[in-house]
């Protein structure tokens, strides 16, 4: 269907793939993998035609359509969710009006032998063939369906987008995508601000509409549901994979083992001619063999072995200072927004130590639970916080506070105070912002890179209460694991606000549940909590 040959792309002295070719066809659903920064987001941005390669040729049949959906978008906001996401079907409105139109000047016009007349005729004729081989729609059962699914409540839908967070900004360009009816569909990170019902939504539509999918996400469980072949983007080459992300990671751990011990063979076998150049090149009887060997070595192509991704995050959260015994203690807390009531009656006793997850679907007032917490907004009810508690908190959009115009070093040296002053480098290195990436201004800064940035910014300081609502969005899979490593080696109190299952898994070991406007208490860790709740995962939950 799509084909891509012989594409390269370079940026300013550095190439992130050469020479690679792959063809995309019907139905392929695609996970694009590789490290942070090895061109996975530029490859998708060259498929859906967003930036231009410095070589190769990228063909599309005219009759196909490509729909994209980068990490970071933002929609209008003076028109509500309805109507911007009716935006999909825009296209196809301003194509009827433009059939009417012409139609009505055909009826006026008399010059019927003019060239301009037949013009007409064939604009019409081309038109109203792509027109009605549209299948016929129900345009507004179209988006409610699309909107529901993603998890928008009908009361939203005369909502102006501008009353939502980015995270459902997003979800309302997805739905714009998907109801674009597309023949391929382009992914970057779709998962960050779902939660697991709406994941699970995604899932099904995507698997089921048939349509050729390329994704690129770090939502292990995601990736594996719906993708049917790995692409993966590593030193400057591909490699493809017919197989899940799951049996891919198997496959190439085999390719690894394979490369690695072809490399060391090849090393003894360059290590013997050399000995035997060195040996007989004075003696006239082995000239011949001697030249052979060295003209051997000469043209012998060195075995690469491909590079396993060892930038790792070092991260230790510096010693908890000692808080009282009873951190935070919430009672007959209740929230409403006008007429909307987020739950009454909530009472929570976080102990000193304690490891705590909020779960529940989106909306359901666990980040507004956060927020009561910090005393970011009013609410009724009482807060009470424990002696000398110092509270380490990492917001959803933490990442979208930082200052854009700052450079990556600039942001720490701001906040950085004390001994750590003489330590931003090595910090910044353990982030993976070492070099040059630290001169990097933010606004040029990916997701995960921001998410990285803003982490850094919590580990500044001592705290001994963590509170961080979803820090793995846009983290990938291998910093997320490092991630957990550090919160299992803190000392102090965690309150903990996430959808991802293999996250929490082994860090809680108390759940608070929100749903139906209420808060539950379950003691026990997510699994247990999921045994008692009779359900496989936090997916029903959710429903």
């Amino acid at each position: 269907m799509i084909s891509v040959d012989g594409l390269t792309m370079a940026f300013g002295g550095r190439t992130l793939f050469e020479n690679i070719s792959f063809v995309i066809n019907e139905k392929d659903r695609i996970a694009l993998m590789g490290k942070n920064g090895a061109g996975k987001s530029t490859l998708l941005k060259i498929l859906a035609g967003a930036q231009q390669p410095s070589k190769g040729n990228l063909a599309v049949p005219k009759d196909k359509k490509v729909a994209y959906l980068p990490q970071h978008l933002l929609t209008e906001d003076d028109v509500t969710v309805f109507e911007e996401t009716a935006k999909a079907f825009a296209h196809i409105h301003a194509m009827e009006a433009e059939i009417n139109e012409l139609n009505k000047q055909l009826e006026t016009r008399t010059d019927y032998e003019s060239d301009d007349y037949m013009k007409l005729i064939e604009r019409v004729s081309t038109l109203s063939e792509t027109f009605y081989s549209i299948e016929e729609t129900n345009y507004d059962a179209a988006v409610e369906k699309i909107l529901k699914g993603l998890g928008f409540d009908r009361s939203d839908f005369d909502r102006p987008t501008s009353a939502f967070s980015g995270g459902w900004r997003m979800r309302i360009e997805l739905a714009k995508l998907l109801l674009q009816d597309p023949d391929l569909i382009l992914l970057d990170e779709p998962t960050n601000h779902l939660d697991i019902e709406s994941i699970q939504w995604l899932e099904e539509f995507l698997t089921e509409s048939g349509k050729a999918v390329v994704v690129i996400s770090h939502d292990r469980a995601f990736v594996d549901n719906i993708t049917t072949r790995t692409i993966e983007v590593t030193m400057g080459r591909i490699y493809d994979y017919k197989a899940k992300y799951s049996d891919y990671l198997v496959l190439r751990q085999e390719r690894r083992a394979q490369q690695q011990k072809a490399f060391e063979e090849q090393q003894k076998m360059i290590a013997e001619n050399k000995a035997f150049i060195e040996r007989f090149k004075g003696t006239y009887s082995k000239t011949l063999q001697v030249q052979s060997r060295v003209k051997m070595l000469e043209k012998l192509e060195i075995v690469e072995v491909d590079e396993v991704d060892t930038s790792a995050l070092r991260l230790k959260f510096p010693p908890a200072p000692r808080s009282g015994n009873f951190p935070v203690m919430m009672q007959d807390v209740a929230k409403t927004y006008g007429d909307h009531l987020v739950f009454s009656e909530a009472n929570m006793t976080i102990k000193r130590g304690d490891r705590v997850a909020f779960v529940g679907k989106n909306g359901e007032g666990k980040s507004t639970m956060v927020k009561a917490i910090m005393e970011e907004i009013d609410f009724e009810g009482m807060r009470t916080l424990g002696h000398n508690v110092q509270i380490g908190y990492f917001a959803q959009n933490q990442a979208a506070l930082l200052d854009e115009n700052l450079t990556v070093f600039q942001t720490i040296d701001d906040v950085a105070v004390g001994e750590i002053r003489n330590k931003i480098k090595d910090l910044l290195g353990a982030f993976m912002f070492g070099g040059e990436e630290s001169t990097k201004k933010v606004k040029v800064l990916s997701g995960g890179e921001r998410t990285r940035l803003a982490m850094i910014k919590l580990l500044l300081e001592p705290v001994n209460l963590l509170i961080l609502d979803e820090p793995t969005n846009h983290l990938d899979m291998k910093t997320k694991d490092i991630l957990k490593d550090a919160l299992q080696s803190f000392e102090g109190t965690i309150i903990l606000v996430s959808h991802d299952r293999d996250f929490l898994d082994g860090l809680a070991d108390k759940v608070y549940e929100f749903g139906n406007k209420k808060v539950k208490e379950h003691l026990g860790d997510v699994k247990s909590f999921l045994e008692a709740k009779k359900m496989e995962s936090l997916k029903d939950i959710e429903k």
